[in-house]
């Protein structure tokens, strides 16, 4: 992908409707049209500024929506098997957001929490996501209210904890298997490739370029 630095903007220069702010050094510069497949870099730091990449939209949808049928299979089927003693028994996804609130009813409220983090909150970005870009992905106008359900989705982004929950799971399982045998159910792979996709939607989603779809097919 090629490179191209834009334009910064002095105290003297005539103002511009389309002005962007480094996200690192705060520089201001005047980006015009960046041609797909190229990047827009700060003149001050070359932080990226702008890369908007060929069927971003499309891909973005695609990656969204295999994302939310794994989260489907993620909370209906069960995430672990855990057998010891000669017992053995299986927990899935909202077993474990809901067992807080089965010890103790004051936990309730942390039972409430984590099912946001990890299913509610990663399913309404995706599906932000999905209604803002999919009619663009299929080269239509926006959907009414597409620029506030993407922006919603946007700052929803830190807070939706599906990769945080894996990675808390696999430093659990390293405790615990030293107790009992673990066994990985279809839920626990669901959302591994869960986490793959979203990170690979992340990896392609450059938010400025897709505002400036947005505004287009407005």
């Amino acid at each position: 992908m090629n490179d191209r630095s834009s334009d910064a903007i002095g105290p003297q220069a005539a103002p511009s409707h389309d002005l962007i702010a480094c996200p690192q050094c705060d520089w201001l510069h005047d980006v015009g049209d960046v041609p797909t497949g190229t990047r827009a870099r700060c003149v001050r730091c070359r932080t990226v500024l702008l890369a908007p990449r060929r069927g971003a939209a499309a891909t973005i949808v695609a990656l969204a929506t295999g994302a939310l049928i794994l989260m489907v299979v993620a909370v209906s089927f069960p995430f672990l098997d855990i057998a010891a003693g000669g017992l053995r028994s299986s927990a899935s996804v909202m077993d474990a957001a809901l067992s807080f609130a089965l010890a103790s009813g004051r936990m309730a409220p942390l039972s409430v929490i984590v099912l946001a983090l990890i299913v509610v909150l990663p399913v309404a970005r995706l599906c932000g996501l999905i209604y803002a870009l999919g009619p663009l992905a299929l080269g239509r106008r926006a959907r009414p209210y597409a620029a506030q359900a993407f922006r919603i989705s946007m700052r929803l982004r830190p807070w939706a904890m599906a990769e945080i929950f894996i990675i808390g799971v696999a430093v659990a399982l390293v405790k615990v298997s030293s107790l009992a045998a673990v066994g990985f159910g279809p839920a626990f792979w669901a959302f591994v490739g869960l986490v793959i996709l979203v990170a690979a939607k992340d990896t392609i989603l450059c938010e400025r370029s897709l505002w400036r779809a947005l505004d287009r097919a407005a």
